[in-house]
């Protein structure tokens, strides 16, 4: 489990987060909202270790992630960026380094590190397609075939940044399912995300930031009530209720 006590973190002395304090508990998916700057995607960075902060506490298990070496944090919680570059090696290659937090040098890949690979592969929909190159792939697949890395990562927190960013609508829609298929076998499932009508419909939880802090976290229908996305995007969050499920929609104020 990650928890963050009053943390506050940033860039160039300049303090971006703001107090948060917040804890990813496993079995549940924990959606990020808040509008662009508000700090999401500096609070993933300073969790796994990219982005130093400046006070307050990063648990990890209990443990100060401070205490924590590289290899261990990346067996404690695996991070998937927002911006990547695709390189030139094969579907399966990529998603085996997803298992560099267990090989010692020089790597050789164990029989298990192949396995791991090639269920995270297979989770995602991509085994028939582990000896392709990944600038072969669309970028729906792509996108998924770096969620395995992440998964074969094996780590209990998985944290993903816009992991919906530039994926049509039907993906958008399976990356949601699978998050929730990760929390159901007891994974922590973080995602920064600017799709509201995806937070809300998908994740177990949502935390809402503006300003660099969280001002409201709580269950969809909490968060509905609250307003809180209302203030924090200037908008008017709607919903109705189709085939027993509600539908989230923006309206501008």
């Amino acid at each position: 489990m990650v928890e963050l006590k009053d943390l506050c973190a940033g860039y160039d002395k300049k303090e971006v987060l703001h107090g948060i304090s917040i804890c990813f508990e496993p079995g549940a998916v924990t959606a990020i909202v808040g509008p662009n700057g508000c700090g999401k995607s500096t609070m993933l960075k300073t969790v796994i270790g990219i982005n130093r902060k400046m006070s307050g506490k990063v648990l990890i298990d209990g443990a100060d992630s401070e205490t924590l070496s590289a290899r261990q944090l990346a067996q404690k919680a695996a991070y998937l960026p927002q911006s990547r570059v695709v390189p030139d090696i094969t579907v399966l290659r990529m998603v085996l380094h997803g298992r560099f937090a267990y090989l010692d040098y020089p790597r050789r890949y164990r029989p298990q590190d192949i396995a791991a690979a090639e269920e995270a592969l297979k989770k995602v929909g991509l085994e028939q397609h582990k000896y392709d190159s990944m600038a072969s792939l669309s970028g729906g697949m792509q996108q998924n075939a770096y969620i395995a890395m992440a998964l074969a990562q094996d780590a209990p927190t998985v944290f993903m940044d816009e992991p919906t960013a530039y994926l049509d609508i039907s993906n958008r829609i399976q990356t949601m399912q699978l998050s929730q298929k990760l929390a159901a076998d007891g994974k922590a499932v973080v995602m920064v995300l600017h799709d509201l009508d995806l937070a809300m419909s998908y994740a177990d939880r949502i935390a809402v930031m503006s300003g660099g802090r969280i001002i409201k976290c709580g269950k969809p229908d909490e968060i509905f009530e609250s307003k809180a996305i209302d203030d924090a995007f200037n908008v008017r969050l709607c919903r109705v209720k189709s085939e027993g499920k509600w539908i989230y929609h923006c309206q501008s104020k």
